[in-house]
C-alpha cells in the first residue's frame, strides 16, 4: 500500500532579511514553484504582512498557493531570521529540488528538512457501490 502523498516540511534560519520582509519575493516564489516542480496553480497566491507575537517590528509574510494537487505555504519571521515552509501533494515531485530553491531563495544558512508520507491508509479506488 503506498501513501496519499508527500509533506515536505522546511524550517529554516540565518536567512536574508531583506528577503524574509519582501511580499513580491514570497508572491513570486508560490506564483512560479507549482510550474516548476510540475504541479497545477488553482488560485493566484495569497500573501500578507503580519506583525505576529514574536516580532520585535519587523512585520512577517504569510503566503499560500492552492494547488491542484494540494497546497504551498511560507510564512516568514524576519526579526528572527527565519521560516516555515511546507508542500504537501498528492502527485511525485522532486522534493530535493523543491527543498534546494527553497532555501536557496531566502540565502538559508540553515535549514532542518522533513518529507512525511501521509494518508498511508487512503483508499486509492473507490467501490462502485459506493458511489
Amino acid at each position: 500500500m503506498s501513501e496519499f502523498g508527500l509533506h515536505v516540511t522546511i524550517d529554516a534560519s540565518g536567512c536574508n532579511k531583506r528577503k524574509l520582509s519582501s511580499v513580491t519575493l514570497v508572491y513570486d516564489i508560490l506564483n512560479k514553484l507549482p510550474g516548476k516542480i510540475g504541479m497545477t496553480k488553482m488560485t493566484l497566491p495569497y500573501v500578507v504582512k503580519w506583525l505576529d507575537k514574536f516580532s520585535h517590528g519587523t512585520e512577517g509574510i504569510s503566503g499560500f498557493v492552492m494547488i491542484a494537487e494540494s497546497h504551498i505555504s511560507i510564512h516568514t519571521f524576519p526579526d528572527q531570521d527565519y521560516v516555515f515552509m511546507d508542500i504537501f501533494s498528492c502527485k511525485e515531485f522532486e522534493t530535493e529540488r523543491a527543498i534546494q530553491h527553497l532555501i536557496g531563495a531566502f540565502e538559508c544558512r540553515k535549514f532542518e528538512k522533513h518529507i512525511l508520507k501521509r494518508g498511508i491508509d487512503f483508499p486509492r479506488k473507490m467501490i462502485l457501490s459506493e458511489i
